[in-house]
This record gives structure tokens, C-alpha cells and sequence, in this order.
């Protein structure tokens, strides 16, 4: 089954893998999610005035926006990109520009479908950069002409030729890897003269890489022969014939309408873009942030590197704690613009004891599997787990609360000494309980200046 084909309760099941609780949150993506497929059955007239139902989350740091996001794209193969709106600025102030987002997300969906493309040439590039490391180490035979006669003459297949059965002796030893050391000479490109340092201020970046792009198609690329050894060269060959399979006006082409219709960008930290009413100097700039950001989002066109594209249909997901603020603080164009609002709940105990243990990537789970690598066995029983869910909770009450992102300071304190000492211990197995977790945060919980405790 196609991911973007899934209902949304399979989307909802599929996001409680990696992510505890927040169902109205993942209820929304699901159904955000399953409105694209809605829409890609409609007709062409019908599909262009179908618009996405934008989202937004409002909650605390670390109970899992980012992740519910991140997640939907990875499900659905879809072009991402996260970003934070504190970092633009109003044209005229020091800063981004706002469509650099835009860019950066038709750049990730590039190079996502030239490395898929990479993945489906690969044995043919391998298999003709072989063919190249063969006739480097032993030249072709030369043409040998025949005469009429001959050619009409019906007879047996000659056998092969001195070079020939060389040749094949020269394969047999190169898939044997009995040649990796033999150095042939290649063509390598030589890098054209770099940009550099004179485009001052922040934010110019994206023009110098413009620049620097115009430079190398300005100045063809030159190549030099170069002394390798085959294992050396073979990546340099395989990149070459890879770049000869594939057609990069079908990539970049292909990847223009994914991001059109399926891209996803999550606009992070919106509430620190809201200024105070009559307010001056910075305010001012964070309402033109949102004055730039609010034409994106209603639809428009974005000029890149590698063609115009409409932003009418990508799925914006913006978010933000908004402590002291409101989304109606927004200016009201762009609260119209995120029409479906969900409130994710901060995370507590028993929040944390499921997150140490349910997820497919629970860090409980990640730490045993570093670990393993050196030959070292750790088990959490659930005292421990309980343990450390509770202090989690308790430093967040006592100070600023960083949601689920404060377990990894609780758990990377608790194995620390394992981990510092398990490279020379190997084989050895430790079981981590609630004594040993109560043991190694001693005194945490209970010192008021955690300072050094957050992350």
C-alpha cells in the first residue's frame, strides 16, 4: 500500500510507533495527509482550487511538534524542511529572506530524487565504471579489418584472442579484489576559482552560492590526469557514469511538482515573530515577518535556481509555546491562513515512563544498541524507568520545562560511566534499576541551581 493511500486511523497507528499521546495533533496530519490523496483523485479543474487546510500546534518545547511533523514526511516520502521564523527578518533588516525557505525545500527534493535515481543506476554504474578500470589497466585489442569474402564466409566463432582471454584473466582478478592496489591514471575535474568574501552581511550567503553557481557554468570544467590506486578511483568512475545515466532536466523537473504538490514545510517558533501593538524597532520587523511570510502561505510564486514554483498546495505546519501570546496575536491575514489548530499537552510521568518504553526509538533502546557495539549487555527494569521519569519530571516542574528533551539529560547522566568505561570491559553485562539511577543523580533534584542540568 502506497503510504500517502493510508487512512488516517493507519496514520494515527503508524505515528504512536515514534511519538506518545497528542492525538488531536496526530489526528490532524492524518487527515491533512488524506485530504492530498482526496484531491490527487479529482479532476484537473476540480484539484486546482482544492487549497491544503494549513496546521497549527500550539504547545510547550519538547512534547513532540517537530517529531509528529518529521514523521508525516518521512511516511509519505515527501519533500521537508524545518525552519525557524526568528530567523527571518523584514526586508531591510538584518536576516533571511523569508522564500529561502522555499528554495531550501526544492533543494532537498533535488537532491532526495537524484540520490533515489543514484540508487536505481547504481549496478549499471558500477558495472560500466568495472568496464573503464579494465580498459585502463589493459587497452582494447585493436580493429581488425576483414575482407567481403571473409565476412560472407559462414565459419565457427574464433576462439578468443590473446587480449581477450587477458582481459577476462583481469576481470576474474578485479572481482576478486586482487587489484585494488594496481594504480591506473583518470580524468578528475579540477574545482573552478571559488567566491569568496566579497558579498558582506548576513543573509547574503544564497547569493554568493548563486554567483558561484553562474561562475561554473560560465567556465567550462577543466579535467587533469591523476595517479589512483582502482579502489580510489572506482568511486570517481562510478560517480561519472552515474551522472551520464541520468537525465537531470527529468530529476529537477520531477522534483518541481513533488514539492508543488506534496512538499511540507514546518514553520517553527511563530510566536516569537509576534510584536507588541504600537511597538517600534524590532517589533516592527517581526509583524513585516509575518506581512512576508503570509504571501507564501496564501500562494505564490518562488523563483529558484531551478525554475518557478507555486506555492499554493505545499502544507504548511506552523508552531510555537506561545507563553504570554495568543495565535489571535497573529495579524489576522495569516491567522486565516492556519485554519486547523490543535493544543498538544505538556508531558509528565507517565508520559515519560511510556516514551522510555513504548517508541521504536526509545532512548532506553538506542543506548542499548550504542552500548552493544563494544560488546557491553545494559537492561532497564522498569524501577529504573520509573525513576528517571519521575526526576524528569520533577526538574521540569522546578525549572524551565524542556518537555521529553530533558530525558536525555537524565539518561546520559545515569550510563555515563558505563559508557566512559564499557571499551574496556567488554562482554560484561550491567542491569540498570532504580537504586543505580537514584545513586548516580544524587543531589539533582534537590539542588536548586540545575543550570548545568539543562540541556
Amino acid at each position: 500500500m502506497s503510504q500517502i493511500e493510508k487512512t488516517p486511523r493507519e496514520v494515527v497507528e503508524e505515528l504512536n510507533k515514534y511519538i506518545v499521546g497528542q492525538y488531536d495533533a496526530k489526528k490532524a496530519v492524518a487527515l491533512a495527509l488524506r485530504s492530498r490523496w482526496r484531491r490527487l483523485q479529482l479532476s484537473d479543474e476540480e484539484r486546482t482550487e482544492i487549497y491544503p487546510k494549513n496546521i497549527l500546534m500550539i504547545g510547550p518545547t519538547g512534547v513532540g511538534k517537530t517529531e509528529i511533523a518529521r514523521r508525516l514526511a518521512k511516511m509519505t516520502d515527501a519533500p521537508f524542511i524545518k525552519v525557524e521564523a526568528s530567523k527571518f527578518t523584514e526586508v531591510g533588516y538584518v536576516g533571511r529572506d523569508v522564500e529561502s525557505m522555499i528554495r531550501d525545500l526544492v533543494e532537498v527534493s533535488v537532491n532526495n530524487l537524484r540520490a533515489r535515481r543514484q540508487e536505481e543506476h547504481e549496478e549499471d554504474a558500477m558495472r560500466q565504471a568495472e568496464e573503464r578500470i579494465l580498459d585502463l589497466l589493459l587497452p582494447s585489442s585493436p580493429v581488425a579489418y576483414s575482407t567481403i569474402t571473409e565476412i560472407n564466409q559462414e565459419s565457427p566463432t574464433p576462439p578468443p584472442g590473446p587480449i581477450e582471454s587477458t582481459r577476462e584473466k583481469l576481470r576474474k582478478m578485479l572481482e576478486e579484489g586482487d587489484l585494488e592496489d594496481r594504480e591506473i591514471e583518470i580524468d578528475v575535474p579540477e574545482r573552478n576559482m571559488m567566491i569568496q568574501g566579497f558579498i558582506p552581511g548576513a543573509g547574503m550567503e544564497e547569493i554568493q552560492s548563486n554567483l558561484q553557481e553562474m561562475l561554473d557554468k560560465m567556465v567550462p570544467s577543466r579535467k587533469k590526469k591523476q595517479l589512483m590506486k582502482v579502489h580510489e578511483a572506482r568511486p570517481h568512475l562510478v560517480q561519472d557514469e552515474l551522472e551520464r545515466l541520468i537525465d537531470e532536466e527529468s530529476v529537477i523537473d520531477q522534483a518541481l511538482s513533488i514539492v508543488e504538490e506534496s512538499g511540507i514545510v514546518f514553520l517553527d517558533e511563530l510566536d516569537k515573530v509576534i510584536g507588541d501593538d504600537g511597538g517600534s524597532g524590532p517589533d516592527v520587523s517581526r509583524e513585516g515577518v509575518q506581512r512576508d511570510i503570509l504571501p507564501l502561505v496564501e500562494g505564490s510564486t518562488v523563483n529558484t535556481k531551478y525554475g518557478m514554483i507555486r506555492t499554493d498546495h505545499i502544507l504548511f505546519i506552523g508552531a510555537g509555546a506561545f507563553y504570554g501570546t495568543s495565535p489571535s496575536d497573529l495579524i489576522p491575514e495569516l491567522q486565516g491562513r492556519f485554519p486547523i489548530r490543535v493544543e498538544l499537552d505538556s508531558l509528565g510521568k507517565e508520559e515519560f515512563i511510556k516514551i522510555l518504553r513504548e517508541p521504536e526509538n526509545s532512548l532506553t533502546k538506542q543506548y542499548k544498541a550504542l552500548l552493544e557495539t563494544e560488546g557491553v549487555v545494559i537492561e532497564f527494569d522498569d524501577s529504573a524507568i520509573e525513576v528517571m521519569a519521575d526526576m524528569a519530571a520533577q526538574i521540569n516542574e522546578k525549572t524551565d520545562n524542556i518537555g521529553a528533551r530533558r530525558l536525555h539529560t537524565i539518561i546520559e547522566k545515569v550510563v555515563e560511566e558505563i559508557s566512559f568505561t564499557c571499551p574496556e570491559t567488554p562482554g560484561q553485562k550491567y542491569t540498570i534499576d532504580g537504586k543505580l539511577v537514584n545513586e548516580r543523580l544524587e543531589g539533582i533534584v534537590e539542588d536548586q541551581d540545575l543550570s548545568k542540568y539543562i540541556l
